[in-house]
């Protein structure tokens, strides 16, 4: 991409929240990965994971251990990194009532039959496994119940596997969305293993989405359902779980408040280009014959990316991509619905993860068909100009967002535990 991202007139104002306790005694110190919150009748519960194992709930400005998956797994494990480990979460909508909470982690191959294995001739990294926890008293600061699998996937490599587990947050009681869970599937390194077929392909669940109801018994397996309205509910030559594919590594997905048909999903990229999808019910975005908007080919050199064919057609493209020239590895955000902070307003904010820069873009002009316009923010602590790399003392600085149930931002890095506040964004002089 030729054209550089501007710089905005915009900083984002952070402050230093709060440290997660080191899950080692070596760097990096912490792996943590997702924070997530929702409310409740009494207020509003504040939650973050560590990869290495421990889901935190955050109180009065401390954290304490929910779930530890070192005690509760037995398989457990967090190697070889890239991801692995305790990858992600959510809690049911009716959490207050039923208790039901959802994570992914990772264990060893060939721990248990897969549901969705891989070829006898394909050697496996680990697989990953889908859990559904019912907790005895939903109220408690600290997990008591039984918990039940519910789906377990074998990984060619250890990368680019779970990487997002959630439910849809606008959904209301009595809508088709209500209570379905969404998980985000990553090609496990397949295409470039010399496997691209098990990610290019409607039949496979690598490189997906996959939407499913956990209350429902219709799969395959038999421990959840499949929604009448998944794009291939009764096609018995799809993977009927699936919502859209052609994902190399959906890292993070989120719903846009003011406009709920505005499901973005950020694609971290192989070698040249990072994405946002605005992802449809069954469409194709690409992977791995595709990256950005691009062809990509696996069988050529693998650093190279090409234009498209004029006879393109078969795919849906992203509404927002940077070069690797501006990062390396998207990390996905959130469009600002927040009422502390008006300058941000509607606007979609990511970033990336190694380098730490943050961006943002207008979600008014996030259409389908489209390239959104992206802008670099600036930041500020503690009432100096700064960067992620400066305050990190890090050259890769690992960033993750993270939103409340009011629509305010956080952002963290994963690998000192470092969470931080936005609590303003500054308009610059030009």
């Amino acid at each position: 991409i030729s054209e550089k991202i501007p710089v905005s007139d915009l900083s984002l104002v952070i402050e230093d929240w709060l440290t997660i306790p080191p899950s080692s005694d070596s760097d990096p110190l912490a792996r943590i990965n997702k924070l997530s919150a929702f409310k409740t009748t009494k207020g509003e519960r504040m939650f973050i994971a560590d990869l290495r194992g421990k889901l935190y709930e955050i109180i009065n400005d401390t954290v304490q251990v929910y779930l530890d998956f070192n005690e509760e797994e037995e398989n457990f494990i967090d190697k070889p990194g890239w991801g692995t480990g305790l990858g992600s979460f959510d809690f049911h909508p009716d959490f207050e009532s039923n208790g039901l909470l959802y994570t992914t982690h990772t264990e060893p191959p060939k721990t248990a039959p897969a549901d969705f294995a891989v070829p006898d001739s394909v050697q496996i990294t680990l697989q990953w496994v889908l859990t559904e926890w019912k907790t005895n008293t939903p109220s408690s600061p600290k997990f008591s119940g039984k918990k039940r699998e519910l789906l377990r996937v074998d990984m060619v490599g250890g990368a680019h596997g779970f990487q997002e587990l959630t439910f849809n947050p606008l959904a209301k009681k009595g809508d088709n969305e209500y209570g379905v869970l969404y998980l985000g599937v990553g090609d496990g390194v397949s295409a470039l293993r010399g496997y691209p077929h098990l990610c290019d392909n409607a039949g496979q669940i690598w490189g997906s989405i996959v939407r499913i109801d956990p209350a429902g018994r219709n799969s395959r397996n038999g421990k959840y359902g499949i929604p009448r309205d998944n794009p291939y509910a009764g096609d018995e030559e799809k993977l009927v779980e699936i919502w859209a594919r052609g994902f190399r590594n959906p890292h993070r997905i989120s719903w846009n408040p003011n406009d709920p048909d505005q499901m973005l999903v950020s694609n971290i990229g192989q070698h040249s280009l990072e994405e946002v999808d605005l992802v449809k019910k069954g469409m194709d975005y690409g992977w791995p014959n595709r990256e950005g908007t691009f062809l990509y080919d696996v069988n050529a050199n693998t650093e190279v990316v090409y234009p498209l064919p004029e006879d393109d057609s078969g795919y849906s493209y992203p509404v927002i991509q940077y070069d690797h020239d501006e990062g390396n590895a998207i990390s996905g955000g959130f469009v600002y619905t927040g009422n502390k902070i008006p300058l941000l307003k509607d606007k979609y904010i990511f970033g990336d993860i190694p380098r730490g820069t943050l961006f943002y873009s207008e979600a008014s002009k996030i259409i389908e068909g489209q390239q959104a316009p992206i802008y670099r923010i600036g930041l500020e602590l503690n009432g100096k100009e700064t960067n992620f790399v400066d305050i990190t003392q890090n050259e890769r600085v690992e960033i993750r967002f993270g939103m409340d149930g009011s629509g305010e931002l956080y952002i963290f890095t994963k690998s000192d535990g470092k969470v931080y506040k936005v609590i303003g964004c500054k308009k610059n002089l030009v």
